[in-house]
């Protein structure tokens, strides 16, 4: 068994269930990790699910215990819950049916490519990716950290365009149904907000 000092925790939230064009971050850098936290791709964030996935050594460590107990003694309002994994269930299928891990590894370059073409722009200082991933930071207002990226968020919102922020990191992560033509109108609209932003 590991030493605890080397306990590898994957928070894949984000990047698991083909993001990456891998189900996961860990099968895409070839991690096995010890413990690994998902949701919204888990049902397609169509209902609120998450899930934890552990080596069986610490599993054990949990269920292991005293003889007529409930194992790790806590409320459990809604595990496994039906609708969340019915849910899940088909969203796993349909994944499957329509290869939408493998158009999410198909799209990658053009996705990045897409991307990269911000930069240059104002304030932009930094843009990194992966898969279908993307950060665009920006430089901070002096004075008031995230207060840029919040006038983006807010600039793309009333374009059409949800983005996530990070302070002034600008974060987007597209459904993996994305096409072509959908990276373009979200590009170009970034490209709009970034050249307003003051």
């Amino acid at each position: 068994m590991r030493s605890p000092w080397n306990f590898i925790d994957f928070d894949e939230v984000i990047t698991g269930f083909g993001r990456l064009g891998a189900s996961f971050a860990t099968e895409y850098f070839g991690v096995m990790p010890d413990m690994m936290v998902v949701a919204k791709g888990i049902t397609n964030g169509t209902v609120p699910m998450g899930a934890v996935f552990v080596r069986p050594e610490i599993y054990n460590a949990f269920m292991s215990g005293a003889e007529n107990a409930i194992e790790l003694f806590h409320g459990y309002t809604y595990s496994g819950h039906p609708v969340a994994c019915a849910a899940s269930l088909a969203t796993l299928d349909i994944y499957e049916q329509e290869g939408l891990f493998q158009r999410s590894q198909e799209l990658a370059g053009y996705w990045e490519e897409a991307v990269h073409s911000l930069k240059g722009l104002p304030h932009v200082i930094d843009i990194r990716n992966l898969g279908l991933v993307a950060g665009i930071e920006l430089a901070a207002i002096p004075g008031k950290p995230g207060d840029r990226g919040f006038d983006c968020f807010l600039r793309c919102y009333e374009k059409g365009l949800l983005t996530r922020t990070t302070g002034d990191i600008i974060a987007l992560s597209p459904p993996l149904i994305i096409e072509k033509h959908h990276i373009d109108q979200m590009i170009a609209m970034l490209n709009e907000v970034l050249k307003e932003l003051p």
